[in-house]
């Protein structure tokens, strides 16, 4: 089992850039793959990035691909999601996920793939 706490949300103009953490409990945190949601009001979760345990591998939604930037440091059991340009449309909860399974493409972007979720943290981006 592994806790995931998410952090570095906040209110931001639009252009603007902000870093989200997710910071993960116990020792086995370079075993699962990682993935990045989030969801607004009204509307459905929606897949953002993914990370394999390694980092070697990434993948991106095509709303967010060459503004977001997700990566991660096993030494110090952290995924990061850097967002660059960021747009009004971004404003939403994120959540982090941890998966003990392997996850290709398809994988990875279906919330039921991970079984450990974060709590949240509101990201709102003003026009």
């Amino acid at each position: 089992q592994v806790q995931l706490v998410e952090s570095g949300g906040g209110l931001v103009q639009a252009g603007g850039s902000l870093r989200l953490s997710c910071a993960a409990s116990g020792r086995t945190f370079s075993s699962y793959d990682m993935g990045w949601f989030r969801q607004a009001p009204g509307k459905e979760r929606e897949f953002v990035a993914s990370i394999s345990r390694s980092g070697g591998s990434t993948y991106y939604a095509d709303s967010v691909k060459g503004r977001f930037a997700v990566s991660r440091d096993n030494a110090k059991n952290t995924v990061y999601l850097q967002m660059n340009n960021l747009k009004p449309e971004d404003t939403a909860v994120y959540n982090c996920a941890a998966s003990s399974s392997i996850l290709g493409y398809y994988s990875s972007v279906r919330p039921t793939s991970y079984s450990y979720w974060g709590q949240g943290t509101q990201v709102t981006v003003s026009s």
